[in-house]
């Protein structure tokens, strides 16, 4: 492995991350980003061929899995991607995406391609996850593999300027700069 000391790189041994000189997963900083996956063939057969949900629940059930070294699960994805061969599928990859992370609520994006390397396959995927300081992200000086129980994501509120946390009274006014002070003659 080479790169920098922050970056800590996952493989999974499949022949096609040595023929491209790829990794399954990569942490750097905060995030950590699953290359594209595909439905898991088993015995050379693509598990739900013709099935795009089946497809979609395989290829990231596989994503998910490369998230575990870093201790981190579908509540950490904050982004998902989908690619598609056929814009018929959109009904049923979108199932099986709520099924997975209608609760987390990461942002998606789902895009119809020419196809894929193995014909049969209809969809695949990519994720992005969050490693927080509280579950041994950076910040932390951990590796991301600790993550409390509770630690488990939900709505959270925007962080708020210390100008927003003043009532609009107690703000001060603010003027144009070529305005004339107050008082002062015209």
């Amino acid at each position: 492995m080479t790169g920098n000391a922050g970056v800590r790189r996952e493989q999974s041994g499949s022949a096609w991350e040595e023929a491209i000189g790829s990794a399954r997963a990569v942490a750097a900083g905060d995030r950590v980003i699953v290359a594209g996956m595909m439905p898991d063939p088993t015995d050379g057969a693509v598990p739900g061929e013709d099935e795009p949900y089946e497809q979609t629940l395989s290829a990231f059930r596989s994503a998910l899995a490369a998230l575990e070294p870093f201790g981190l699960d579908a509540g950490s994805v904050i982004r998902t991607r989908m690619y598609l061969s056929h814009a018929r599928d959109v009904d049923e990859v979108g199932r099986a995406h709520r099924e997975l992370f209608g609760l987390v609520r990461p942002a998606a994006t789902m895009v119809v391609v020419a196809g894929f390397s193995d014909s049969r396959v209809l969809v695949e995927v990519e994720i992005e996850a969050y490693r927080s300081a509280a579950a041994g992200g950076p910040a932390a000086g951990g590796s991301g593999a600790e993550r409390p129980a509770g630690d488990r994501p939900g709505p959270q509120e925007p962080p708020r300027s210390p100008a927003a946390e003043r009532s609009p009274a107690a703000a001060p006014a603010q003027r144009p700069p070529h305005a004339p002070e107050p008082g002062a003659a015209a």
